[in-house]
């Protein structure tokens, strides 16, 4: 016990308040059993701590534990609960939990025994804490999802400029104005080629030119440790899922023609399906469906994308600009707004804003007289009428 205090003393000693993601402000502190996952890397940690360090004067009040402490290998999470409230405490802040085997059903006692108890618990495993909150914890929780930094919270981070977060209406309406202000301070495109390649991860600046190795990490064990602790295949599909990785970095956006797969990976209909499936919910790729009413999920044309830019860059040296871009729009978008891949153009948000992505010479030709429809352009700073440039939509979140 004295050790896992040690490690809370020293973490909580070495938390840093001067920058806070965007989801810090966006969750309701007050719930009784706060769940939060997102990929590895992306701050979970940071943000509990920093919510401990600003809101608990008296910190033995508060208490963080990972759950890959060695501690937990000879005490549950039950005992550390009834040691920390029969000792006054009045939160307990548990990291990792999905490396805790069993996890859920001891916090779903810990929710019904200790009723004046808050918890707040992270996961890096996006498909094992989807598992687990399914059945359990189900109506008992609140989820929130991490997303990777944002161009604006990179600005921030990298103190260049503190800059608010923006409505998709706001950008939309007053894109002129907002880029005008903005430019008139700060170089963004300079900026923002960074971004792309190495800024969606805040761990990039503690790793430097190892960032791509780190990422690297981060996609092997998804792969080889994630998807197979939550889906019964074979190691053969573990082969196949790298293979998969591979085919849609050199192709993406990848419009998909299951057939093709199938006789690209010598891999059955089922399982193409059921990885694909798995590594959308992983945040390894992103996934938008046609558009159109009355047709089924599963027979719906569909475009895949990779779920950020960093990832394009750590997967192949050959990545395509139109490809690059329309993946940077979908993830900045995607955060509040519902996509969809539309007949014309690039992708559709909420059913009813249409964007057409290219470089800053891009008409208007492919989605001529059709409403509520915008040219989103790169390379260019400030944009006029409907053509907006594209890192202005990372000020969303």
């Amino acid at each position: 016990m004295d050790r896992l205090f040690k490690a809370y003393g020293r973490l909580l000693a070495e938390t840093d308040l001067k920058f806070t993601r965007y989801l810090y402000d966006n969750i309701n502190w007050d719930n009784r059993l706060i769940v939060i996952k997102g990929a590895k890397g992306v701050g979970k940690t940071t943000l509990m701590l920093q919510h401990i360090k600003k809101e608990f004067p008296k910190a033995e009040k508060a208490l963080y534990a990972s759950l890959d402490h060695l501690w937990f290998a000879t005490h549950s999470i039950l005992d550390l609960a009834e040691y920390h409230y029969t000792h006054g405490g009045t939160h307990l802040f548990l990291d990792e939990v999905h490396k805790y085997k069993g996890w859920q059903q001891e916090i779903k006692n810990i929710y019904d025994s200790y009723p004046q108890l808050h918890v707040v618990v992270t996961g890096s495993s996006m498909l094992k804490i989807d598992e687990s909150l399914s059945a359990d914890l189900s109506r008992r929780h609140r989820l929130y999802t991490m997303e990777g930094l944002s161009f604006r919270e990179y600005l921030s981070l990298e103190h260049v400029v503190e800059l608010p977060v923006f409505s998709l209406e706001e950008i939309l309406n007053n894109h002129f104005v907002m880029a005008s202000q903005i430019t008139s301070d700060v170089k963004v495109l300079h900026h923002f080629e960074k971004y792309l390649k190495s800024g969606y991860y805040p761990f990039y600046r503690e790793e430097g030119d190892g960032f791509f190795d780190r990422l690297q990490q981060v996609i092997e064990t998804i792969i080889t440790n994630e998807i197979p602790s939550v889906s019964n295949i074979e190691y053969d599909s573990v082969y196949k899922a790298k293979q998969l990785l591979a085919v849609l970095a050199e192709q993406s956006p990848y419009t998909l023609n299951i057939s093709s797969l199938c006789n690209t990976l010598q891999s059955s209909r089922n399982n193409v399906v059921k990885l694909l499936d798995l590594m959308s919910r992983a945040a390894l790729i992103r996934r938008l469906y046609a558009s159109s009413d009355g047709m089924n999920m599963l027979t719906k044309p569909e475009k895949i994308l990779f779920y950020n830019t960093n990832l394009m860059f750590c997967l192949t040296s050959n990545v395509d600009a139109g490809t690059l871009r329309e993946t940077y729009l979908a993830s900045q978008i995607g955060t509040a707004h519902k996509l969809s891949m539309p007949e014309k153009g690039d992708i559709v948000a909420d059913g009813k804003w249409l964007f057409e992505v290219g470089g800053k010479s891009k008409g208007f030709s492919q989605i001529k007289n059709i409403e509520a429809s915008y040219v989103v352009a790169d390379d260019m700073e400030i944009g006029h009428g409907n053509k907006i440039p594209l890192w202005l939509f990372g000020l969303l979140y």
